[in-house]
């Protein structure tokens, strides 16, 4: 058996787009069900990333697996109906189809929902056996135990920053309302067992790790466990954490101890009412000075993350954002516009309201506006996103935040000069017509 894992990326995202492989690190999805295929099968497994090259028409396999967000769905879609049509059977799995099951079995003979550590499994012994079934539900009493380890083999590590990622915690509790991630799989976080997380560390024989989890402070106890069990292995390390940390004394020790060198932390807005309003009630924006002073001083760089067009905002936010940026000294800010999900409290919310305005999924990809802001238009908003992104990667606002390079410069030059200056240079050339435009790949053409 032959089988195809394939990730499709959205126009800004693909290998040929603007997110170059200083902030590029392997992803883990397709690894991990590439390890997961039941050796009993006796199966080839390929695995094609677009973000990192091209996805080949012309590939062959028994099967194909696609993984799906909500902003790559029409081409996920675009694939799977080319591939279709070529005879071969097509599972869709993911965030989106998780959310959107029917509009995805439109276009895959499988789908599967929820978590797929023993759906993907599962379903390739069905195929196997001739007994397919069209729909895969993640069980209950799921767990990430005993998961075997990502088969990072299977990539092309030229095209990533590193091939070290490791994933401790799954999911978040926490109650964003624009987050697709609880409504797709629920607010549990699920953890691996210490000992499975240091010994996979420990394997790579690497100095550095990435946790590209969703909030490694998703259970305080578990993460003082793990980093104080990192302690003795001597690695660096970066992850995701939220702006509490900056009050918990104890666990940012921790952390420090344990190696940890750059953070990124959603702190969303500088307007406490706009944080506020998305259920973002741990960030307080008067604090955020001292957070990014308790970090650096922790020897810990930060990656700020805001999102624009909250209620609250107007158009003064986004030179107001740029200037307390530099002034906090935030390594390396990334913006977003807020993105209604679908089957979010966010989307149910501007759906009672009628102010979603898009709905080519393709442009829900948190660069691009679907709905009409409350206290801007929407153009304010859309030439205001890229003026932030361009002033903030200007070579004296990049010099401005970083001086006097004291703060890991190792990692923090290069992910501003070769990573993030390069996607803000080139933000303004992903119109709609190039986002929703999948007329690359057979039968299907630019989208309305």
């Amino acid at each position: 058996m032959k089988i195809a894992l394939l990730s499709p990326a959205g126009a800004m995202h693909r290998h040929n787009g603007s997110f170059g492989k200083a902030i590029h690190y392997a992803p883990l999805t397709l690894t991990t069900l590439a390890a997961l295929v039941p050796p009993e099968l006796n199966a080839t497994v390929e695995i094609y990333d677009e973000t990192a090259g091209e996805i080949p028409l012309g590939l062959e396999a028994d099967l194909i697996g696609i993984t799906c967000i909500t902003g790559t769905a029409p081409r996920c879609y675009a694939y799977a109906d080319h591939f279709r049509g070529r005879g071969i059977p097509v599972v869709l799995g993911g965030v989106h189809p998780t959310l959107m099951p029917e509009e995805a079995q439109l276009h895959a003979d499988v789908v599967l929902t929820g978590f797929g550590e023993f759906t993907f499994p599962q379903m390739l012994r069905d195929f196997a056996a001739g007994q397919l079934k069209p729909r895969y539900a993640q069980e209950a009493g799921y767990t990430i135990a005993g998961r075997p380890t990502p088969r990072r083999g299977l990539l092309d590590k030229k095209r990533y920053t590193t091939m070290n990622t490791v994933e401790a915690v799954r999911g978040c509790s926490l109650p964003c309302t624009f987050c697709a991630y609880p409504a797709a799989f629920g607010s549990i976080p699920y953890k691996r067992p210490v000992k499975e997380v240091v010994a996979e560390i420990e394997a790579l024989s690497a100095r550095a790790i990435l946790f590209p989890d969703v909030n490694l402070m998703a259970d305080r106890a578990y993460a003082i466990e793990l980093f104080t069990a990192m302690i003795p292995l001597k690695k660096y390390w970066g992850g995701c954490a939220t702006s509490s940390v900056g009050i918990d004394d104890a666990l940012m020790k921790v952390f420090e101890k344990s190696g940890c060198k750059g953070l990124l932390i959603g702190l969303e807005s500088f307007n406490q009412g706009a944080n506020r309003s998305v259920g973002k009630h741990l960030n307080k924006v008067e604090s955020y000075d001292e957070l990014i002073k308790k970090l650096h001083a922790s020897g810990i760089i930060v990656q700020g993350c805001f999102a624009f067009g909250a209620d609250d905002e107007d158009a003064s936010v986004f030179e107001r954002t740029v200037e307390q940026v530099i002034r906090a000294k935030i390594d390396l800010p990334r913006y977003s516009i807020l993105t209604p999900f679908p089957k979010t409290q966010y989307y149910a919310q501007l759906e009672r309201e009628a102010r979603i305005v898009e709905r080519n999924w393709a442009m829900y990809d948190v660069e691009h506006l679907v709905y009409r802001p409350a206290k801007m238009t929407g153009d304010q908003l859309l030439r205001g996103i890229e003026w932030a992104w361009k002033e903030t990667y200007t070579y004296k606002s990049i010099a401005k935040r970083l001086a006097p390079f004291a703060i890991n410069p190792w990692l923090s030059l290069p992910t501003n000069l070769g990573g993030y200056k390069g996607y803000a240079d080139k933000f303004h050339q992903f119109t709609r017509q190039v986002m929703c435009d999948n007329s690359d790949i057979p039968g299907i053409g630019a989208a309305k």
